[in-house]
């Protein structure tokens, strides 16, 4: 039989420089690779080189577990470097568990904000890593 069940948010887990993250909302990561065709005579490309790949992405949290990964850095998270691991998946219900490790993570930016009428404070942490490594 064919089971068409996604995967949901409640069933992912994220875990960064091996701690369990409780109080995340989202996080995003994208591997890209340059592209270029090239062109010689005629008006059509002769073939596509390919060149560096690059891994970016964020994290967005609440401001708990961003004052949590600033005390584990020493005051700043922009010496980090840690590693990665977001599991998705829920094989006690018949889901495949899938796991991507994200190696090499160092953020790029410390930011706050908080508005009028806010009820919490939510940071988007960007990110650049080395490598994306996926497990099914």
């Amino acid at each position: 039989m064919f089971d068409s069940r996604q995967y949901e948010w409640a069933d992912l887990s994220l875990v960064i420089g091996g701690r369990p993250l409780t109080a995340f909302r989202g996080v995003k990561y994208t591997k890209k690779i340059e592209r270029e065709p090239v062109y010689a005579k005629g008006r059509m490309a002769h073939s596509i080189q390919s060149g560096n790949v690059a891994i970016e992405g964020e994290i967005k949290l609440l401001q708990s577990e961003y004052e949590a990964l600033i005390a584990s850095g020493g005051g700043t998270i922009l010496g980090l470097s840690v590693d990665a691991l977001v599991a998705y998946g829920n094989p006690a219900e018949g889901n495949m568990m899938i796991t991507d490790r994200i190696e090499g993570i160092r953020f790029t930016e410390e930011n706050k904000e908080f508005n009028q009428g806010d009820q919490f404070m939510e940071i988007t942490l960007p990110f650049v890593a080395l490598d994306v490594k996926s497990q099914v």
